[in-house]
């Protein structure tokens, strides 16, 4: 059973990242939806470069939060 006190504070905490990541979901399935649609590339092609999503997404924050961490210091 799903205890949704729990679940309401857990959305409420995290609202804006949330979004951030359903907003890079969303970009990232269209681009490549548009890119292999117009090329006329091989399914597995297609659906490698969606499963690349989860790389980039990870490198894409990732390098974010390395230049964060720098600061203005460089």
């Amino acid at each position: 059973m799903v205890d949704t006190a729990a679940l309401a504070d857990h959305v409420r905490e995290h609202r804006s990242g949330m979004a951030v990541d359903l907003a890079f979901a969303v970009v990232w399935v269209a681009v490549v939806t548009a890119l292999f649609r117009g090329l006329g590339s091989p399914r597995w092609a297609y659906h490698l470069a969606l499963a690349g999503g989860v790389v980039a997404y990870y490198g894409f924050f990732g390098s974010l939060e390395g230049v964060r961490g720098r600061g203005d210091g460089s």
